[in-house]
């Protein structure tokens, strides 16, 4: 058996990396196991072992050797790691506040504040400069540079990216649908989304569940989606056509919108610089 405790990662990200890195080599079985993690990591972290054995048509064996193979003791050693994910990202506003006065009485002044904020958003710009992908970026801006209409989907802390977009997309005299009704038709609006049209979604940690189900609607549907998503375990990554990963980084729990307001700038100007090139009228 692996030694666990020197080999398997402790942080979600980590782990992350090596399931995706590893899966493709994985038994059948095993590979089954990793999609399912993938697609659903909050039951990983909330699930027994039967219940996502079952969940995944697989023996309740395979997945304590599935967490071997990764370097963990057992299963439950691997699924603390989904439930620190769980814990990490749902802190609440209070104890947010409450982690800023740990920084000290002088440092939660408003300079200082904006200047833990700024440095936020410094590492956002810096990691997705680092991280993003160009062939992905160009696939997501031919996809929806093609659509008769691009339906936009965002909920939350989200909503403001995809706001900005409707109204560049208006400014450049692309038909678009923003997904965001006060009479309670999003669920109709998204289901008129046909082959010739597609979707951008946009949807962090924890997931929205109405962008979600707009979204898995679209896609099957036969609409292509184009995310913006934090992990390759959103539920989003799962139903998209092309998906764009931003990890934005956080002060005291606060996290910055920097590296994807950037992206959401980027995204309509690029569409319709390619729609030029493709000439397709506006």
């Amino acid at each position: 058996m692996t030694d666990g405790s020197t080999l398997a990662p402790r942080d979600f990200e980590s782990l992350r990396s090596l399931i995706i890195e590893r899966r493709g080599a994985l038994p059948r079985r095993l590979a089954q196991v990793a999609k399912y993690a993938l697609d659903h990591p909050d039951e990983i972290a909330f699930g027994t072992a039967a219940s996502i054995a079952n969940a995944a048509d697989v023996q309740p064996s395979t997945l304590v050797r599935f967490a071997h193979q990764l370097g963990y003791e057992g299963f439950s050693d691997l699924q603390k790691v989904f439930q620190e994910r769980l814990r990490d990202r749902t802190t609440s506003y209070e104890d947010r506040l409450k982690a800023l006065k740990t920084i000290g009485e002088d440092q939660a002044e408003e300079a200082a504040l904006l200047d833990g904020f700024l440095s936020a958003a410094q590492r956002s710009l810096q990691d997705f400069s680092a991280s993003i992908d160009p062939g992905t970026l160009s696939r997501a801006v031919n996809i929806l540079a093609r659509a008769d209409t691009i339906y936009l989907v965002a909920k939350r802390r989200s909503y403001p990216l995809i706001a900005h977009m409707a109204y560049a997309f208006g400014k450049l005299r692309i038909r678009n649908r923003l997904i965001a009704s006060p009479n309670g038709i999003d669920p109709e609006i998204s289901g008129m989304a046909r082959k010739g049209d597609a979707a951008l979604a946009i949807s962090f940690s924890p997931y929205a569940a109405d962008s979600i189900n707009q979204a898995q609607t679209m896609a099957d549907a036969g609409v292509p989606v184009v995310a913006i998503t934090d992990s390759a375990f959103s539920p989003l990554a799962a139903c998209s056509t092309e998906w764009l990963e931003i990890a934005e980084a956080d002060y005291a729990g606060f996290r910055s919108l920097s590296a994807s307001m950037a992206l959401c700038m980027t995204l309509p100007v690029a569409i319709a610089d390619a729609r030029q090139r493709l000439g397709l009228e506006y």
